[in-house]
């Protein structure tokens, strides 16, 4: 008998992806497709719903084809951009209006006046979460307000509301299930952290109607069943991004502690069992959930960190690629004076000011290319070090860093990352650990292993280890320039 192989759906903001697994954590495959991105005006991010179903499909279609069929597949595990929101019709499957990125930040303006009416201390402390545009419940109140499809599909009783994977799944199963898991459904703003279920109480503070939200699920275990691939192949984990991400790095003990470096950067810390209540203004979050058991994590969110490199290659032109960063990094002894705040979506954590606006100072006519992306790849660091700092106020110092993302093949970022937290950071050989958390997920729900900790001692390979090395002279210079930039923005 061949060894099971575990199937990923991992659609992330910029592209939807399909892995291929074995038990072993092997990667055996992969199709990748881009997703548009949709900016109809300043602050608002969308993207197609439907696009982001045809292409994950084709692409879940072409591992199926490469592992022998659907019958060789022993789980299928997904993971997915939080916070993002699709509205459907339950009746015809299609969706009612463009899904509203987690980026996007048009209910600014509701969430001001749920703080000014005094609602924020009530909904931080059942759900962990702020009342900040980033959560997914004010963007299901908006497109009631402003999309009429999807208001009319409301009251005709024919709407479905969802995050990306609730999407997902739905299609996946022509329709027969709308869950949630229990990672994803915490990002809403309309689940209390100990509550199985979305709260009554916090769907009509937002005016969003209940009847409307999925069930909410465990994060692995037997969750569903999909037939479009020729044999049935069981659904058995998924979870939001970041909370992957966090159990592919083997986070999976109280204070183990991960940072992805993506479109943005999230750190989470392992709580265990314990609800967390930050007085830092970080998150609170579930990580996992088996059998209606839940763990949490204490949770730091920039909105802005590979986005930003983006932004300097496609909108500036100021780069031809990603990678060209690092060498201009190198080639100067250090940015001169430039510092690069990129609230170009608003601040994240621990500042929570979707107002602010991204800045770039300290520059003279001395200043080239080099200075601004040295200046881009330092912020990752400054962003880092700020949230550290949060979390060591609430009682979660970190004593190690590992990290992963897109971001971290940057040699010279991770070194600066070491060196200004003044901390050991560990990188995966693999990257990859948002889809192999998904897959380790689906492993431990399929029984292919026992628990999450089985999982990762045979999934999780070789690691590097980044050691501070930077003068202490030079971190305070660098500390002092972006605390000062940081109060301009």
């Amino acid at each position: 008998m061949t060894d099971p192989l575990i199937l990923v759906l991992d659609e992330g903001t910029t592209s939807t992806r399909a892995m291929l697994f074995g038990a072993d954590g092997g990667q055996l495959g992969g199709a990748q497709q881009d997703l548009t991105q949709h900016y109809p005006r300043s602050g608002r991010v969308e993207h197609d719903a439907g696009e982001i179903w045809e292409k994950t499909l084709a692409c879940a279609k072409e591992m199926v084809s490469k592992a022998g069929g659907a019958e060789k597949i022993a789980a299928i595990g997904i993971t997915n951009q939080r916070e993002t929101v699709v509205a459907w019709d339950r009746e015809t499957g299609e969706p009612l209006c463009r899904a509203i990125v987690w980026q996007d930040r048009r209910t600014a303006d509701f969430c001001a006046q749920l703080k000014q009416a005094g609602h924020e201390e009530m909904v931080s402390q059942r759900t962990g979460l702020l009342l900040d545009p980033y959560f997914s419940g004010t963007k299901m109140r908006w497109m009631l307000d402003n999309e009429p499809a999807v208001a009319d599909a409301a009251k005709a009783g024919r709407l479905a509301l969802g995050t990306v994977e609730s999407w997902l799944v739905f299609k996946l199963t022509n329709g027969a299930l709308h869950i949630s898991d229990a990672s994803n459904a915490s990002r809403t703003l309309l689940l209390a952290l100990d509550g199985a279920n979305f709260d009554e109480e916090l769907c009509e503070l937002l005016g969003v109607p209940r009847d409307a939200l999925p069930q909410v699920v465990d994060t692995h275990g037997a969750l569903g069943e999909t037939e479009l691939f020729g044999a049935a192949i069981p659904i058995c984990g998924m979870a939001g991004d970041q909370q992957a991400a966090t159990i592919g790095q083997g986070c999976l003990s109280p204070g183990d502690t991960k940072a992805t470096y993506g479109t943005g950067a999230f750190v989470l810390a392992n709580m265990g069992e314990k609800v967390p209540r930050s007085q830092n203004r970080l998150l609170g979050t579930v990580l996992s959930q088996r059998d209606g058991k839940r763990s949490y994590a204490l949770e730091g969110s920039v909105f802005v960190a590979g986005s930003l490199i983006k932004w300097l290659r496609d909108t500036l032109g100021l780069i031809d690629s990603a990678a060209e960063t690092e060498e201009l990094a190198k080639s100067i002894p250090d940015s001169d004076g430039v510092v690069l705040v990129p609230a170009l979506s608003g601040l994240g954590a621990p500042h929570w000011r979707p107002e602010a606006r991204a800045s770039i100072s300290g520059l003279s006519f001395a200043s080239g290319k080099a200075h601004i992306a040295r200046a881009a790849l330092e912020a990752m660091a400054h962003q880092t070090r700020d949230l550290a700092s949060a979390f060591a106020a609430d009682g979660a110092e970190w004593t190690s860093l590992k990290i992963d993302g897109g971001m971290v093949a940057n040699n010279w970022m991770v070194q600066d990352i070491a060196d200004l937290l003044e901390l050991d950071v560990t990188r995966p050989d693999f990257v990859e650990t948002t889809a192999l958390g998904a897959a380790m997920l689906a492993a431990v729900g399929a029984g292919v292993h026992a628990t999450l900790a089985d999982a990762a001692e045979a999934m999780i390979g070789d690691k590097s280890l980044f050691t501070p090395a930077m003068g202490k002279e030079d971190r305070e210079r660098r500390l002092a320039n972006w605390a000062d930039a940081l109060a301009k923005t």
